[in-house]
């Protein structure tokens, strides 16, 4: 292999939702190149949402291929390469390395039931105090466990339980693990960084035991590229690779959420919506009464994100314009979501003041955020004839605004400054909102891959580039950031007025929800 000295590119894999890609960059942090995929899911049955895994090992491969296309001698410039993806989910693969059925996605929302469940038991309070973690339908231990009771077919020959990232490093190296970030939110305790016997056992997955991976820290251990996996690539074998934490912790890490020295929230709003406070210390860590949010681990010592999590973010725009786009197309007019995105700003211009709320909870696998229910969903409240679908836009748009602040609220006090990444973070509009909502200004980032980012920096580190983690971010995030965007006084006070009939709306439709669920479930049953 080339000697280090001539090595100058790390590559960061990010295996999202949407959008499979590998990022190359140089040293310094400044982007290179990238070369995307994208991804693709299927729904399955009642509420199941599944990702082939073959598919995708050959999908992260061909991007990092289409990445030697556009850097020269990048093969031999390489000095690591590390991976991210979504997180949640199972993976299942057997003892020669193949997959054993479709991979569970967060977006599964199968596990519904078997959360409540255990959400009631007492026991649940212990867990929480060891995970500091809600329990979710998206999460591995909810999902094993379905399967468990459920269809326990599904894990004849399973070896070992995945999360993406961890199928698509096992891929690159051969080797069986998981990072600290999913590890402890699932089944672990965060001061540790190491699994829970006791979670575990309260899973009631003490048989299932084996199946999870070893915990690696890709801030301090890396393996080689496997002879199989440089064939699939065009890279050189023994090339280095970093199993990265989840992907909301290398967005947070790529768009400043620990940066020594400054005081900042973040929030990544994308196909769902992130919210995060930096817990410095095991000791700072909030546990809510709730037992809701998640507390992940950051590729730093003794340092956490805590986080609440809106199961749809963007989401929510996307069925709004879909609905629209389909009204469209009913009378004959074609307009991509491109053109219909390009509208917003006019629909946004054109609504009036009287407020309409919007409860965001859009998807099929309900809210995980600040409250967990398997059975939420969206709906406006306060519409009469005098609102037109200008007033509907900016109700979604608001929406989204109010869940965040929902989300900050459950973890203290509202954070003065929020740096906001994701594909919602290029709205002027949706940045004004998000900020009058919250009471703070808004800070977004040059740095168009934050995650991609994220998981480079955590090999930057794990291959001494670097003394720490700070030292990495003074070069690859500050001077990426961008001035602060000051909160407008007149939107901060419209939301000051607003949130608490926002919160109390959503306290008074919990038990319809479920009733609504019911329903639908009898309507089925009758068509039989």
């Amino acid at each position: 292999m080339t000697s280090s000295g001539t090595r100058d590119v790390l590559i960061g894999i990010d295996a999202g939702t949407s959008v499979l890609k590998s990022v190359a960059f140089d040293r310094t942090g400044r982007q290179i190149a990238s070369a995307a995929i994208a991804n693709s899911y299927q729904s399955v049955g009642r509420g199941g949402v599944v990702q082939d895994l073959a598919r995708t090992w050959a999908d992260a491969a061909r991007t990092l291929s289409d990445l030697a296309d556009k850097v020269e001698n990048l093969k031999n410039r390489v000095i690591a390469i590390s991976v991210t993806a979504q997180g949640d989910g199972t993976w299942l693969i057997d003892r020669k390395g193949d997959p054993v059925g479709g991979g569970w996605l967060w977006l599964d929302a199968r596990a519904g039931d078997i959360v409540d469940r255990l959400r009631a038991e007492s026991g649940d309070v212990a867990r929480f105090a060891n995970t500091a973690s809600g329990l979710a339908a998206c999460q591995q231990g909810p999902q094993l466990k379905w399967m468990k009771e459920n269809a326990p077919e599904m894990l004849t020959g399973a070896t070992t339980a995945f999360h993406c990232k961890d199928w698509v490093y096992f891929n690159l190296t051969g080797v069986r693990a998981t990072d600290p970030s999913e590890a402890c939110f699932s089944f672990g305790d965060f001061r540790r960084r190491a699994y829970s016997d006791d979670v575990i056992d309260f899973l009631d997955l003490k048989g299932e035991r084996g199946l999870l991976p070893d915990i690696v820290d890709g801030a301090t251990t890396h393996h080689p590229l496997s002879e199989a996996a440089a064939a699939a690539t065009g890279l050189l074998a023994g090339t280095p690779v970093v199993l990265g934490y989840v992907d909301v912790v290398c967005t947070a890490l790529g768009a400043g959420l620990y940066e020594p020295g400054t005081d900042a929230g973040c929030s990544i709003v994308g196909s769902t919506g992130m919210h995060m406070r930096l817990a410095s210390t095991p000791d700072q860590v909030q546990l809510n009464d709730d037992r809701t949010g998640y507390t992940m681990c950051m590729p730093i010592p003794g340092v956490y994100a805590q986080m609440q999590s809106n199961m749809a973010a963007t989401l929510n725009i996307d069925w709004l314009l879909s609905l629209a786009g389909g009204i469209l197309k009913d009378m004959g007019v074609e307009k991509s979501k491109a053109d219909l995105l390009a509208h917003v700003e006019t629909w946004l211009s054109k609504a009036g003041d009287a407020p309409v709320l919007y409860q965001p909870y859009i998807s099929d696998a309900g809210e995980r955020g600040p409250f967990v229910d398997a059975s939420a969903r969206a709906s406006f409240i306060g519409l009469s004839s005098a609102h037109g679908f200008s007033d509907l836009v900016r109700s979604v748009f608001e929406g989204l605004a109010l869940a965040a602040r929902d989300c900050y609220a459950a973890m203290g006090p509202l954070p003065a400054r929020v740096r906001l990444t994701g594909g919602a973070a290029r709205s002027a509009s949706l940045r004004r909102i998000l900020g009058g909502a919250l009471g703070a200004s808004v800070q977004t980032s040059e740095r168009e891959e934050a995650g991609a980012a994220g998981t480079a920096m955590i090999a930057a580190v794990s291959l001494g580039l670097y003394p720490d983690m700070a030292a990495c971010v003074a070069e690859w995030v500050t001077p990426c950031q961008r001035p602060a965007e000051p909160v407008d006084a007149a939107l901060k006070e419209r939301f000051d007025s607003i949130f608490p009939v926002y919160h109390q709306s959503r306290q008074a439709l919990r038990p319809v929800w479920p009733a609504l669920q019911g329903v639908h479930t009898d309507l089925k049953d009758m068509t039989r």
